[in-house]
Order: structure tokens, then C-alpha cells, then sequence
């Protein structure tokens, strides 16, 4: 439904914002399709169905990182087109557009593809069952050989460490330059008059930071969990052999929230957005209202 509502175009959102919501809410979509609805529910709930066997394992792990690699840069994608946007005005024009919105999409797609492609090859079969290769563990020499070892360190940096220090460091940056740009801004129209002025500018700006912090910082509290489980593991070089009770829960918490992280986008839309919650209202209505009008012509 957010994916219908962004892309007719009526929620008073720029072109290039658009698309990246757009784009954002698909890709969320198809993570909690693959993530919530294939991984854990059928894998769990359905054993011996066919997407344990072997190849569809192995291509279902490979899209699911594919689809976490995209939703999450999508997201740092955003966070720098409204960098652009708001602190530096030279290059919005030329970047905040909806052509370069898309060659922006369409590239993180095609990299993060051809980057999760070996992912396939290295997953082998677990049994063999008349002929048929069932599940899909990591290969040993995944953890041994050293060119999937600086793949693996590769992997973890593109996701989550380099896109959460990324968005920090934007928000960061935005925060600074709309401070300063306030602070001039309200000397130039008097602020220190008794006089309320109203100042469209800064209201529309202050629309777009809403959006901005809202997005990103979900991002970062769902995420952070993970960073820490992270750490955890890989500074720490803690065996996962003698995992505790409390470290499995707080593992399994960690890839909770990150589910979560790809259902919430939708409900920041509606509480930030005036406009998309009356579109949103107004497609909930839709059905109803034709049900009656149906039921009015034929009692006529």
C-alpha cells in the first residue's frame, strides 16, 4: 500500500524523494517476504519442503543478503540526497533529481548483486536423500581460505559498519549546518522582534529533516543491537561454540529489530507525512465507500 500511495506522486514529495521511498518500501517488502515469510516461518514451521533442497537454499541465502544489502544502502542513499538537498546548494540541482535518483538505485542494485553472486559457492550440501542434496551450511573452507575471509571482512564492512558510520556522519553534518543556518536565518528576518513571522522556508526544511531523522534514526536503533552483537564477536574473537543462554537471546534480539527495521519505515511515513496519511486514509476508504455505492444501485 506505501508503495502504491509514494509512487502516485500526490504526498507532496520531490521527485528523487519519492523515488527513494519508493524504492526503500520495495525493498523492504521483499525482506520481510523472504526474510520473515520463507526463512523463518517456513524454514521453522514447513521442514522438508523444497526450498530446503540444496541450489534453492543457497539462491534464497544469497537473495536475502541481497535484499538486506539494498535496504539498508537505499537507505544511506537517502541520507545523502537529503545532505545534498539541504547543505549544499550548488549541487542540488544537478543531484537531487529524479533521473539521478534512479541511475543511484539502479547502480547499488547491480553492485550489491554481482557482490552477493559467491554467496552461492559457498554453501554445500548438508545429507544426501535419494540423490538430492537437502540444506545449505558454510563450507569450511569459507572460515579458512583467505580470499573468503577477506570476502567475509568485506561483507561486514559494506554491512551494517560502513552505512551506520555513514548516516551518523550525515546526520551529523545536517544537524550542524541547519543550526547555523537557523541561528543567520532568524537574525536576517529580525527574530528578536516580539513579532511572529512566518517563514515557509524553514518549515518546509524542517518537513524534510522530520522525514530524514525519522528514517535514519530507525535505522540506527534497530541496527545497533547488531553493531554491538558484532563486536562482540568479531573484536572479541569469542567462540561461538560456548555461546551462554543470554548471548543466544541477545543474538536472536539482534536479528529481531533488524526484521522490524523493514516494517516500521511505512508507519514513519504516516506519522511524519500529513499528506500520505490522506492518501493512505483515503485508499482505506476506497473499497467501503464502493461496497456501498454498489449496494445502493442495486437496491434502485
Amino acid at each position: 500500500m506505501a508503495i502504491m500511495i509514494l509512487s502516485r506522486g500526490k504526498c507532496g514529495l520531490s521527485v528523487c524523494t519519492t523515488r527513494y521511498l519508493v524504492a526503500m518500501a520495495a525493498a523492504d517488502l521483499w525482506s520481510i517476504i523472504i526474510t520473515v515469510i520463507i526463512w523463518r516461518i517456513i524454514f521453522y514451521y514447513i521442514p522438508g519442503s523444497i526450498l530446503e533442497v540444496t541450489p534453492v537454499c543457497a539462491v534464497i541465502a544469497g537473495l536475502f543478503l541481497f535484499i538486506t544489502d539494498c535496504s539498508v544502502w537505499f537507505t544511506v542513499a537517502f541520507s545523502f540526497d537529503r545532505f545534498i538537498a539541504i547543505c549544499c546548494n550548488k549541487w542540488k540541482a544537478k543531484y537531487c533529481s529524479g533521473k539521478v535518483a534512479a541511475a543511484v538505485l539502479a547502480t547499488v542494485c547491480i553492485l550489491f548483486c554481482c557482490k552477493n553472486v559467491p554467496i552461492y559457492f559457498t554453501l554445500e550440501a548438508e545429507k544426501l536423500v535419494d540423490g538430492v542434496p537437502w540444506g545449505c551450511p558454510r563450507k569450511p573452507s569459507y572460515f579458512t581460505e583467505p580470499g573468503w575471509v577477506a570476502y567475509d571482512c568485506l561483507d561486514k564492512v559494506l554491512c551494517p559498519l560502513l552505512p551506520f558510520a555513514l548516516i551518523l556522519l550525515l546526520n551529523a553534518l545536517t544537524v550542524r549546518h541547519i543550526l547555523v543556518a537557523n541561528k543567520i536565518r532568524k537574525r536576517l528576518r529580525g527574530h528578536g522582534t516580539e513579532e511572529k513571522i512566518s517563514d515557509p522556508e524553514m518549515e518546509n526544511r524542517r518537513k524534510s529533516v522530520v522525514l530524514l531523522f525519522a528514517l535514519s534514526g530507525n535505522f540506527i536503533l534497530l541496527w545497533l543491537v547488531y553493531v554491538i552483537y558484532f563486536f562482540h564477536y568479531v573484536i572479541a574473537q569469542i567462540d561461538p561454540e560456548h555461546d551462554t543462554d543470554s548471548t543466544f537471546i541477545f543474538q536472536q534480539i539482534s536479528f529481531m529489530l533488524l526484521t522490524l527495521s523493514c516494517c516500521t519505515n511505512t508507519f514513519i511515513y504516516a506519522v511524519t507525512q500529513t499528506k500520505f496519511r490522506e492518501q493512505l486514509q483515503s485508499a482505506l476508504k476506497y473499497p467501503i465507500i464502493t461496497i456501498i455505492q454498489l449496494g445502493m444501485v442495486r437496491n434502485r
